[in-house]
């Protein structure tokens, strides 16, 4: 197993895609089957190893993640004026989802812990018109899902669950991904595990299922029609084409079966990085990620809270003059553009994402990161000193 090479080998970048080997070798069994069209044998096996992961009846891979939040808004049939309740510090397509439907956005705060969806401000946040609610488990680390899941069905409301993160991760032995009726799962080349492109649709909810396969099949019973179930495929519904190749399956199919082997590798990085920088931290006033008990994270990123703006600023330059790179993360929804345009703030507004937004720096995390170079990122930032 080796990362793709590539880039400056005098710097450590911040991310690199791994590869296992057996990428290839499934790719071209499908070139060489001649059906590189989606829904094929690679794509099944690959499918049932993410529900497996997820704890779940079944899973349909899609082309991204976005794309799977997609799904999950057509099939909530989410319509004009209808909200979505998501928290402020996620990325776009969370927000997308809803709002492509003409649903608004209703953003709501982050824990100052976890930075993940507040449960606390939960309530206060919802209307008549409120229909579901989005998580996003922030690092893989698992939101309060027994406070949030008691409420949405105290309400009526449909929870989904963006796992782009939280793949291998689980709240009290139970799979992150497995709590939704719906959660969407990414395999972006920046993910544990990967295709370069990819995502998947989790059906927590098999009521779902039918409706899902035909709305990412352009709205077709195409599915059906190759099982032998009907004798013509036909448009049934609304849809789009959401459905990746079976080359694309193939690469993810080597990568899932090597699941257990990169989140070791994953995991021995993230370990290090938080026991050798926890002294330096407590000293500098810096706080590092916090993991609640009964949360099982899958290692997907490692951040640092810096006191201020300025001092993320300071360390990032100072990591670059020592050849590592490092990456600020999720900008604040609320306030963006976009979200003042289609959304709305829940009452009480979102001071922890405007502040950590600002404070927040991901170091390098990746499976093929290397123990030189994990001391390296570890002496590049311990030789930072924060105030001065």
């Amino acid at each position: 197993m080796t990362a793709l090479t590539g880039g400056d080998a005098a710097t450590v970048p911040f991310n690199r895609p791994y590869v296992t080997g057996r990428e290839a070798v499934y790719m071209a069994e499908a070139i060489a089957r001649g059906d590189l069209s989606g829904d094929g044998p690679l794509t099944k096996r690959a499918s049932a190893l993410v529900a497996e992961l997820t704890g779940t009846s079944s899973a349909l891979l899609t082309t991204s993640c976005t794309h799977a939040l997609e799904l999950a808004g057509m099939l909530l049939d989410l319509r004009p004026g209808d909200e979505v309740i998501v928290p402020s510090f996620t990325f776009t397509s969370t927000a997308n989802a809803c709002v492509l439907r003409g649903a608004v956005p209703v953003f709501a705060d982050v824990r100052p812990d976890t930075l993940n969806l507040d449960e606390r401000l939960l309530e206060a946040a919802i209307t008549s018109r409120t229909r579901a609610v989005i998580v996003v488990h922030y690092g893989g680390v698992a939101c309060e899902m027994d406070v949030i899941t008691a409420l949405c069905r105290r309400h009526g409301l449909t929870l989904i669950e963006d796992n782009a993160h939280g793949l291998g991760g689980s709240y009290h032995g139970r799979p992150l991904g497995s709590f939704g009726a719906l959660a969407a799962q990414s395999f972006h080349a920046t993910k544990n595990i990967q295709c370069g492109e990819g995502g998947a649709l989790v059906l927590g909810d098999e009521r779902f299922a039918i409706r899902a396969e035909i709305l990412r099949e352009k709205g077709t019973d195409r599915g059906r029609f190759f099982r032998g179930e009907v004798d013509r495929y036909r448009w049934q519904d609304t849809g789009s084409s959401y459905l990746p190749s079976e080359l694309l399956a193939g690469f993810l199919l080597a990568q899932l079966e090597a699941f257990a082997e990169i989140q070791k590798r994953r995991t021995a990085v993230w370990a290090a990085y938080d026991e050798r920088l926890a002294l330096w931290a407590a000293a500098s006033g810096v706080r590092r990620p916090v993991v609640p008990p009964g949360a099982v994270h899958p290692a997907h990123l490692y951040y640092l809270l810096l006191p201020a703006p300025e001092e993320r600023a300071g360390l990032q330059r100072h990591l670059a003059e020592h050849g590592v790179r490092s990456a600020v993360h999720y900008q604040p929804l609320h306030d963006a553009p976009a979200g003042l345009r289609y959304g709305r703030v829940a009452p009480g507004g979102c001071a922890v994402t405007e502040e950590v937004a600002h404070r927040l720096l991901r170091l390098p995390l990746y499976a093929g990161l290397g123990a030189d170079d994990v001391d390296r990122v570890v002496d590049a930032v311990t030789s930072y000193t924060v105030g001065h």
